[in-house]
């Protein structure tokens, strides 16, 4: 077959082809030379270029290595071969993994180059259970993310912007542990010198945004956005289309809490989340504060614990109970008991 007889949108298998063989190319190399250096023979290169051989993961990571791809035939590979992958957004993720500049908003959840692996496994069992995706995809679609979070180590970095509603920070994922962890990288990423990341609160009230979006700069200066419905990916090209995304991204950008409120709003969260115990009190004995007559209408406390002190809400014993060094507590008791805190 001719190389300019090859269609990309023929199928996933031709796409991969074709970049396969525009990197190359890109590279000087012929495809014995390619060959030579991902030890596959120059035959077997030029069966994948054409669309006629279906390579295995490890080709894809190797020729990434080798061609300096970023990563991308990698995420190409993984849309090639599942389908547990929204329409669309395996060819997005191909250009992700090559943008120059990507910019990401996100409501209720962590965006998913930010995740840790424990927050997307666990999100990922919740999509399963409520039919979102088949419980057998769930290993390919985090190979898929981690993926996605591989290829943006590549040098130089993009400089990556993330905006996220409040929600992310405050809808529990996995038990409080888990959203302590995934706070903490939070933290970490925001000390990386390509990634800003700011937090939108519930006080901001309307924004431009209703659904996920990520908009994409690409090494030429080219633009893309990309957004997702139920079961449903859209990549859009329209300059018109994407340039007022841009411009609602700008806008949010501003009206978003700076990265310095953004980072002290997140470590307030995950302190938060550490004080909350999952430690099993069914057998501790609570007593209830001497303020409700001990009618069970404040709160009560479980003093069996030594250093610590779990502290709950009496009308909810089935609830969270908050954990406080004892001796922390014990003097805002007595600060309550001395009037210290009496309105004036």
């Amino acid at each position: 077959m001719n190389k300019k007889d090859l269609d990309p949108t023929e199928s996933p298998l031709a796409g991969f082809g074709l970049q396969l063989r525009r990197s190359r190319e890109a590279k000087g190399l012929t495809q014995g030379q390619l060959g030579a250096l991902l030890s596959y023979s120059a035959g077997f290169i030029s069966y994948v270029e054409r669309g006629e051989r279906k390579p295995k993961l490890k080709f894809a990571q190797r020729a990434d290595a080798v061609l300096e791809t970023g990563g991308t035939l990698e995420l190409m590979w993984w849309g090639m071969y599942h389908a547990s992958l929204y329409e669309g957004f395996p060819e997005f993720a191909a250009h992700e993994g090559v943008a120059a500049t990507i910019r990401t908003f996100e409501s209720g959840v962590i965006p998913g180059i930010l995740q840790t692996r424990e927050y997307m496994t666990v999100q990922g069992y919740e999509h399963a259970r409520y039919g979102y995706q088949a419980p057998n995809a769930l290993d390919e679609r985090i190979a898929f993310r981690l993926g996605r979070q591989r290829a943006l180590e590549r040098t130089p970095p993009p400089l990556v912007h993330a905006v996220m509603g409040e929600g992310c920070l405050r809808r529990i994922v996995g038990g409080p542990a888990v959203m302590a962890r995934q706070l903490r990288h939070l933290e970490a990423m925001c000390r990386r010198p390509n990634y800003v990341i700011q937090i939108a609160p519930f006080s901001l009230g309307w924004h431009p945004f209703r659904a996920p979006m990520t908009l994409l700069t690409l090494a030429d200066g080219s633009r893309l956005g990309y957004t997702e419905a139920i079961h449903r990916g859209y990549l859009e090209r329209e300059p018109e289309v994407v340039d007022e995304w841009f411009r609602d991204y700008d806008l949010l950008q501003v009206e978003a809490l700076s990265q310095a409120d953004s980072l002290a709003m997140i470590r307030a969260a995950r302190r938060e989340f550490l004080n909350v115990s999952t430690t099993d009190y069914t057998n501790a004995s609570w007593l209830k504060s001497s303020y409700s007559g001990g009618g069970g209408q404040c709160i009560e406390i479980a003093p069996d614990f030594g250093l610590t002190l779990p502290v709950r809400d009496s009308k909810d014993p089935e609830g969270p109970a908050l954990v406080f060094p004892t001796t922390s507590f014990t003097a805002f008791v007595n600060g309550v008991k001395s009037g210290q805190f009496n309105q004036r």
